[in-house]
């Protein structure tokens, strides 16, 4: 019972809506893509010399 609870209380936390932030990075490269289905997940493609590199992501809608 205690499981079904603890579920239920992380479906809420993941319903609530959220509102938009703004995020200022600095950085040498930007590309734009839309993620594709993968699987279970989901999966976005880069260019081979950003392997290695560290990148950030941000959901923008």
């Amino acid at each position: 019972m205690a499981d079904k609870k603890k579920k239920d209380s992380m479906k809420e936390k993941q319903s609530i809506p959220s509102t938009k932030v703004k995020f200022e990075v600095y950085g040498e490269e930007m590309i734009e893509k839309q993620v594709k289905s993968s699987g279970n997940s989901g999966r976005i493609y880069l260019p081979p010399n950003w392997v290695g590199h560290i990148v950030k992501i941000i959901k923008v809608e």
